[in-house]
């Protein structure tokens, strides 16, 4: 298990699946770092990190390259593209990737969620998607996603992205990792 106090959590602050993991950090004592940018709203005010248009740029991506890799077509609105610049901020950051979301077909994860858990691919990051839908856990071992039962935060800084609307089993599925993940000083 893990010691909180040394562990730090890179998000996003927004609403649902992000501001749901960055109060339990902060319930746990967790460090939190949300990336953020001027102009995008968000829930958690705890550890913003607003980052400048320079910055921003350091993770630009194609967004045809990104529409290729997920088969959908995204917005080329500049928000848009900062949001999954963002993103990239985030992934990059933490050494372990939690994502709550839908796997497809494709073995892509639905929605601008789906850009992060591609990337923490490319990047070669320890990947673990709960999936709303099924209710279970998966894990991105070998290019196949691999059910896990009981699956642990195992890296102190760690990466968490997901889906605006979170589900009741989401949020037990969530509470069960942390409290799995992390011992309670005494």
């Amino acid at each position: 298990m893990l010691n909180p106090a040394k562990c730090i959590l890179f998000s996003g602050g927004a609403p649902g699946a992000e501001q749901f993991f960055g109060s339990l950090a902060e319930s746990w004592g967790i460090e939190e770092v949300n990336y953020s940018f001027e102009g995008h709203q968000i829930e958690r005010n705890r550890g913003v990190r607003v980052l400048t248009n320079e910055e921003l740029m350091l993770k630009d991506v194609s967004l045809s390259y990104v529409s290729r890799l997920m088969r959908r077509d995204y917005s080329r609105g500049p928000i848009f593209r900062k949001v999954l610049q963002s993103i990239c901020w985030q992934i990059s950051s933490g050494h372990q990737v939690i994502i709550v979301g839908s796997i497809q077909p494709d073995n892509t994860v639905k929605g601008g969620t789906g850009w992060g858990a591609e990337f923490a691919k490319i990047c070669n990051k320890p990947l673990l998607v709960f999936d709303q839908p099924r209710g279970s856990w998966y894990a991105w071992e070998n290019d196949v996603w691999v059910e896990k039962r009981d699956p642990v935060i195992d890296h102190e800084r760690f990466a968490a992205t997901g889906t605006r609307f979170l589900e009741d089993n989401s949020r037990v599925a969530i509470q069960d990792l942390f409290a799995r993940s992390f011992k309670r000083e005494a």
